[in-house]
């Protein structure tokens, strides 16, 4: 596992990787250098009828692996001790493959997230096998789906509009304790994520469309004007709440110094919008001037493209905006979101108030001409 490849000992020979590139290559398996070779290069176009190639500080290269080739066995939802789930495989433990296998050669990588798998190919397989082992033990298991989209027709997976995950963490505001995903009801049963990200990891849900707790029915009466204040109230608390989070967002971006390189930025970005979803992707977008229906399907190309033409100070500031929407996406926004205004010193407290009047100006603006209608109307 130790050995180059031939295309990266010709690369190494030839100068166009350096010592510390050919160290890191050398630690993975033969069949997956060939595509972290190519990762240590970037291609650029000068007008050319063919690329020029750079090569990427070592730094680029390791963080590729990190993200695309080895993988936290820690987290991994299968048995690293069960042989006979994939028995051409055999167990984890005794895999030459895995990083803590050879510490003489991965000491230094091994850091807080300890033992990684280097075969991506190896641990899918595991963690199909796992999920179909599981789903035949358990014939009564919910599967649902992570991923956005709908289901083929007659797929088993229920999507992700057809489920409400119910959390584990504790609320931590009375605003979080009446969430639906805080609540448990009689209906929460064990389900299997079996597509989209943290496949094979089991988790409560509540799937029950009629439950009251997680699918409340809601009155659609036009007469009900009760229900309809509630709902503008609502619409209007989220829209001030939306506004606010993409004021306090601008204003942390605003305080983002520059310091990285042009094409650290750019390389860290890619990556980071290549991973969001396309919600998140079109809020990054809004917050730069870029505009795209969605049925177009360019947004995130568009927004590709401005990166790549941005100076490092723009750089620098969708950085921070697009780990703030991703981060956001995987705990609570609001909790995010004040860690980074804290961090850059953002007074999210008086721009929470100017939105609040600004909402406030435009509502009476918008009452005043019906007001007088009323009136005109009373008068005839």
């Amino acid at each position: 596992m130790a050995d180059l490849v031939p295309a990266a000992v010709e690369a190494f020979y030839a100068d166009a990787i350096g010592v510390g590139h050919a160290l890191l290559l050398a630690k993975l398996p033969a069949d997956q250098q060939e595509a972290a070779l190519q990762a240590c290069f970037k291609e650029v176009y000068n007008g050319g009828s063919k690329p020029a190639r750079i090569l990427l500080p070592v730094r680029n290269l390791q963080f590729w692996i990190d993200s695309n080739i080895l993988l936290v066995l820690k987290d991994a939802p299968f048995n690293k001790r069960d042989a006979q789930l994939v028995p051409a495989a055999g167990s984890c433990v005794d895999c030459p493959k895995r990083t803590g296998y050879n510490k003489l050669l991965f000491g230094d990588d091994l850091g807080r997230q300890g033992d990684r798998c280097t075969d991506p190919t190896c641990y899918q397989g595991k963690v199909l096998a796992h999920v179909a082992q599981t789903v035949a033990a358990k014939p009564e298991l919910v599967q649902i789906s992570t991923a956005y989209g709908g289901q083929k027709e007659g797929s088993p997976v229920l999507p992700r509009n057809k489920y409400t995950a119910i959390r584990d963490d504790k609320p931590k505001s009375k605003d979080d304790a009446k969430r639906p995903e805080f609540k448990v009801c009689k209906f929460t049963t064990e389900a299997i994520i079996t597509e989209g990200s943290d496949v094979g990891t089991i988790h409560k849900v509540c799937a029950n469309p009629v439950c009251p707790v997680h699918h409340p029915k809601q009155s659609t009466s036009r007469n009900d004007e009760k229900w309809k204040a509630e709902q503008d109230k609502q619409r209007k608390e989220q829209a001030i709440a939306n506004t606010t989070g993409l004021r306090v967002l601008a204003a942390v971006s605003a305080a983002v110094p520059v310091r990285l390189l042009k094409r650290d930025l750019l390389f860290i970005l890619e990556k980071l919008v290549s991973i969001m979803d396309e919600n998140r992707v079109e809020m990054l977008a809004r917050q730069h001037g870029i505009r795209q229906k969605r049925d177009d399907g360019g947004i995130g190309k568009t927004l590709i493209a401005f990166i790549r033409r941005a100076d490092e100070g723009t750089l620098s500031r969708l950085l921070v905006e697009a780990s703030i929407l991703l981060a956001s996406s995987r705990g609570d926004p609001t909790s995010i979101l004040t860690e980074a205004a804290a961090a850059y010193k953002v007074d999210t407290e008086a721009i929470a108030l100017k939105v609040k009047q600004e909402f406030a100006a435009k509502e009476k603006t918008r009452k005043t001409p019906q007001a007088a209608a009323k009136q005109a109307k009373k008068a005839a």
